[in-house]
């Protein structure tokens, strides 16, 4: 599916999206977040997403935008079918800054985007001379086209319950969590450092995405742990150690309690199944 942070290339690549139950939940539902940025799109089936701690449904016909460096994870029932975009860095200034969720209610919006789409995969799949170019040019057509969805539909700018104060805190935090998540830092000492208490950031989480605070860090740290797993040789003791826990023992114990296997065995049995 679709993985990673910064074990992941930062060039245009395109993956389609369904439900496989043998890759495991955590590919999509445990928070992550990428170096560059994504382009989720839902061809059909309903689900909920979650983008820097903000919970909303999509459905057929959605574009959700994903900036780098930003949470999110989604759930991927059985009649759900996408594909996922990533989006080299040198492009990221031709797209929001924000994450955005575009419903494409419209026929002809429909008509035109799948048009684009069919354009870039081509390119992808071609072994013609110069196919990565044209690839980045259909790239640079589709980043025109959602531009132009946002002008005409401005209400689908900001995600979710953005404007809200507790929708901004937890925005914040994720981003927090994003930079700190290997230092085992405490609740307390995220709250503190957002200038508000553990009980309030735990309502804000919540409110809007039905996590506590704890589980949305517990959340993104279990997704490193598996990523680092399933892609790298390195011994678990130095995963433990680079994901801030204080010994081996502590972090296989909280990595059982959350995959409901040791990570020698989650390693052993992901082996088979590495794209």
């Amino acid at each position: 599916m679709t993985d990673g942070t910064e074990h992941q290339t930062s060039g245009l690549a395109l993956v389609p999206i369904a439900q496989n139950p043998q890759m495991g939940r955590w590919r999509t539902e445990a928070m992550r977040s990428h170096a560059t940025p994504r382009l989720l799109f839902i061809g059909k089936g309903h689900g909920r997403i979650t983008v820097a701690g903000l919970t909303s449904g999509y459905g057929p016909n959605n574009l959700i935008f994903i900036p780098a460096h930003t949470m999110y994870g989604f759930d991927v029932g059985p009649t759900v079918f996408g594909q996922m975009l990533s989006i080299p860095g040198a492009m990221a200034p031709e797209w929001p800054d924000e994450a955005v969720h575009l419903r494409m209610r419209d026929v002809g919006a429909q008509k035109e985007f799948t048009m684009i789409m069919d354009g870039l995969e081509r390119e992808l799949n071609s072994e013609k001379s110069a196919h990565s170019r044209a690839a980045l040019y259909h790239l640079g057509l589709l980043s025109v086209y959602f531009e132009r969805q946002l002008t005409s539909r401005p209400e689908d700018r900001a995600i979710g319950h953005s404007e809200t104060s507790a929708a901004r805190l937890v925005a914040a935090y994720t981003d927090l969590i994003e930079r700190d998540y290997r230092k085992q830092m405490s609740i307390a000492g995220y709250a503190d450092s957002l200038g508000v208490t553990p009980t309030h950031l735990t309502r804000c989480c919540k409110r809007t995405c039905g996590k506590s605070a704890l589980g949305l860090l517990a959340d993104r740290v279990h997704y490193e742990a598996c990523v680092l797993l399933r892609d790298t040789k390195r011994p678990v003791q130095d995963i433990a150690a680079d994901l801030g826990f204080t010994s081996p023992a502590y972090f296989s114990r909280a990595f059982q309690a959350r995959a409901g296997r040791s990570p020698s065995l989650f390693r052993k049995l992901g082996a088979t199944m590495r794209r």
